[in-house]
């Protein structure tokens, strides 16, 4: 659960003419001759699960130049195209070459949870041997036309998004993006810690204890999530479904995370904090160490203050240390408004490198 993904008047004018609709029009997809057209490219078709293995296998290889410290698993492709909000063959673009090997993929997720906001995030990219011919420009024609399409399907009256996210390694991405009229938004920094350095602890308030992960708090902690994230930018409500597919994936790790527990009125606690880590030990090689991931961290609006986010922190890296780790790695909204960044580099986190989110508007 990585963060969010890619204006101007001739921008918002452009994209209206790709869609042909305004909102609430329908979500038929783009047509069969508004397909890009490439040379170097046999067949454009969508996605099935049958494609799940072979757009790993690009996945990886674009990962490998353009965000080499984290790769994408198998299981993450799995579950977007199996989602009950993604739709293959509407939401998804596969390009092979003359000899079947898949060269270029495109999806558009348009997630339920449309609170405040309603997103199209475009995920995909170019075999790294068949850039600067264009492919990748054609692509994201495709998937902004997708994306307008769904935005104007949502009978709300609410802010349309299209975002991308892209790591400043990936260097030719800003220009592709600036293309089409996207542009830099926000950035969010990737944190590192080593484990090994000392772990402080943390004195909690009378009434507050941290305790390990259990299934049976699975739901009252997607609601902290869910409360703790409204003011975080981009961020909309998270579904059972969602969580659900997160919780069951092979990287989630049960004894890496936590929930903070507080008595209520009724004096029976309640999960105010959480929690949540993953390893995927196919990003260790890249990383150049062992290490765990914190996905989410969260505290109820109303116990902020507290230190709550400290104690489950420290939790974690005591357990990560107790796994024989060495480093835990993070990624955070450089512009956080819970001062998240403080609370990590006050705590040994460091900034490695940063990823950028771009967005053009509905």
């Amino acid at each position: 659960m990585r963060p969010a993904p890619l204006a101007g008047a001739h921008a918002r004018r452009m994209v209206k003419d790709m869609t042909g609709a305004p909102r609430g029009a329908g979500t038929d997809a783009p047509t069969r001759g508004s397909h890009p057209s490439h040379p170097d490219i046999a067949v454009w078709r969508p996605a099935s699960s049958a494609d799940v293995d072979a757009i790993w296998k690009l996945t990886l290889a674009i990962g490998d130049v353009d965000h080499p410290n984290h790769v994408t698993t198998r299981a993450g492709i799995a579950n977007d195209l199996g989602s009950s909000h993604f739709a293959a063959e509407r939401d998804s673009l596969l390009g092979f070459d003359r000899d079947g090997s898949l060269v270029a993929m495109g999806m558009v997720i348009c997630p339920p949870g449309q609170e405040t906001l309603v997103r199209s995030i475009l995920v995909g990219g170019v075999h790294p041997g068949r850039r600067g011919r264009g492919i990748g420009r054609q692509l994201l024609e495709w998937q902004v036309a997708r994306a307008q399409q769904q935005l104007s399907a949502v009978p709300k009256a609410l802010p349309g998004w299209i975002l991308a996210y892209a790591d400043e390694r990936a260097v030719g991405n800003p220009a592709l993006y600036a293309h089409l009229g996207f542009r830099p938004v926000r950035y969010f920094l990737s944190l590192e810690r080593p484990i090994a350095e000392p772990i402080a602890h943390v004195a909690l308030p009378e009434g507050i204890r941290v305790t390990p992960y259990r299934p049976e708090l699975a739901s009252a902690m997607l609601a902290v999530r869910n409360d703790s994230f409204r003011d975080h930018w981009a961020s909309q409500p998270v579904t059972e479904e969602q969580w659900g597919a997160f919780l069951g994936t092979k990287i989630f790790r049960h004894d890496l995370s936590f929930a903070a527990l507080g008595a209520g009125a009724d004096g029976n606690d309640k999960v105010v904090g959480f929690l949540v880590a993953t390893v995927n030990h196919d990003n260790w090689e890249r990383q150049g160490f062992s290490g765990s991931y914190i996905d989410l961290l969260g505290v109820r609006r109303a116990w902020r203050g507290k230190r709550i986010g400290n104690a489950l922190l420290a939790a974690h890296l005591q357990a990560a240390r107790a796994a024989g780790y060495e480093r835990a790695t993070l990624t955070v909204d450089s512009a956080n408004p819970t001062g998240a960044v403080g609370l990590y580099t006050g705590l040994g986190f460091y900034p490695t490198n940063r990823e950028m989110a771009f967005r053009l508007e509905h």
